[in-house]
């Protein structure tokens, strides 16, 4: 939760390879510009690292980057949505005024990060993620 620090919409990136989680948030992070950013945490893969989704390392994730301003958390596919999905149906496991984010992982998560950064608000954040299912690459 909130400890002083600046508010800031956190983001959770969770993908079934720790690798890849990572990955994205170091991403994220590096192109989201310089000054202050808004905290980013990868929750890849299970608990031992391996392949997967854990719960635990969703609400652990989710509890670290939570800053007072919401949760935005994207997820790569199959069961790391619906293991978010069931951590919000459950109610207690994730930081209040967590959002499931339906965006594409990475570019979501850079368009996530370089909104979030500038105090944007959740629903900002969002739309920003969101939107980056129209990117074109042609």
């Amino acid at each position: 939760m909130s400890d002083g620090t600046e508010k800031l919409v956190g983001i959770v990136l969770v993908s079934h390879s720790p690798a890849v989680a990572e990955s994205v948030a170091t991403l994220a992070k590096a192109l989201s510009g310089g000054g202050t950013t808004a905290p980013i945490a990868a929750a890849g893969g299970t608990a031992d690292g391996g392949f997967g989704t854990s719960s635990e390392l969703v609400s652990a994730a989710a509890a670290a980057v939570d800053r007072g301003a919401g949760v935005a958390v994207l997820m790569d596919l199959g069961s790391a949505v619906l293991t978010v999905k069931a951590l919000l149906a459950e109610g207690d496991e994730l930081p209040p005024n967590t959002r499931a984010v339906d965006a594409p992982f990475v570019e979501g998560a850079v368009a996530a990060m370089v909104t979030a950064s500038t105090g944007a608000d959740l629903a900002a954040v969002e739309a920003a993620a969101r939107e980056a299912y129209s990117y074109r690459k042609e």
